[in-house]
């Protein structure tokens, strides 16, 4: 399967600022691209692209004052096979685990581990120990927690989306990486690309969609709190322990955002010209 990935980012700055951005594909798929995947600036200023302490992509630039605009297309190979399951894959105790995973363990800043550990004890301590127990996890988040772009609120922890118990893509992935790091089980936040493959087309604009991904057996594995169903066509581009450590852009300074398009979108042998963003305007 080919997969054509891409995005036309706005954004307006009073005062030359700068940016970091997490906007290109994940070492990990860097094998999968048959294009460069490499971000364009306009007006053109310098980049620095370097990998963060999580092995992401990462890439810094000094935005002049007034519009810049950050676009991209590439190509991609994608298995096109859905999210692997693994009802067998084990949880490791936490004596054994690979060092470099321990930190999966901790609070963070949007994961209130060890406020949550009892509520996790309670509602997942029977469960036998495994894939089904963050299985358990994921449905319970699913079936407990309302959907809706109107609850969107940048400073919402997993605590409050258990007491809320309504949110968006991200704090259903917020309180089940908090409920698995509070049964022991190593879990990080993942954002990339997840577009509408095999699915019914989602009536609202695409978006940068986010997952986790939890540790057991000898790998990290796939999971969806808010999806609750094996994917086709996932592309990760970034992982950490919350949010708070994959935003697409982090500004040091005012950026107003004018415009923001993604593109994920199968595309067959003969369509493989990339999408023509329309011109930008302020």
């Amino acid at each position: 399967m080919l997969i054509r990935l891409g995005y036309d980012i706005l954004f307006n700055t009073p005062r030359a600022v700068p940016i970091v951005a997490l906007l290109k594909v994940h070492p990990s798929r860097a094998a999968d691209l048959l294009e460069p995947d490499t971000i364009t600036l306009e007006p053109a200023v310098d980049v620095e692209c370097y990998l963060d302490t999580f092995g992401n992509n990462c890439c810094r630039f000094l935005a002049p004052a007034g519009p810049i605009r950050m676009t991209n297309s590439t190509l991609i190979r994608d298995t096109g096979d859905p999210d692997p399951v693994a009802p067998w894959a084990r949880e490791i105790p936490v004596q054994n685990l690979p060092a470099d995973t321990l930190r999966y363990l901790l609070n963070s800043r949007y994961c209130e581990v060890d406020r949550m550990s009892n509520i996790a004890a309670q509602l997942f301590g029977a469960v036998a120990p495994g894939w089904n127990r963050v299985q358990a996890v994921c449905q319970w988040v699913h079936d407990n927690v309302a959907f809706g772009y109107q609850y969107a609120n940048p400073t919402k922890t997993a605590q409050d989306v258990y007491a809320e118990r309504r949110g968006v893509c991200r704090d259903f992935q917020h309180l089940a990486v908090t409920m698995c790091r509070a049964l022991n089980i190593p879990a990080r936040y993942a954002t990339g690309y997840l577009g509408d493959i095999g699915v019914p087309a989602s009536p609202v604009p695409m978006d940068f969609s986010a997952w986790f991904e939890v540790y057991l057996e000898d790998r990290w594995w796939t999971f969806d709190a808010r999806h609750n169903y094996p994917r086709i066509g996932r592309v990760l581009m970034a992982v950490g322990l919350d949010a708070s450590d994959v935003a697409i852009t982090t500004s040091f300074g005012t950026a107003d955002l004018r415009q923001f398009t993604v593109v994920t979108e199968e595309v067959q042998d003969g369509g493989l010209q990339p999408p023509a963003f329309s011109a930008s305007s302020m």
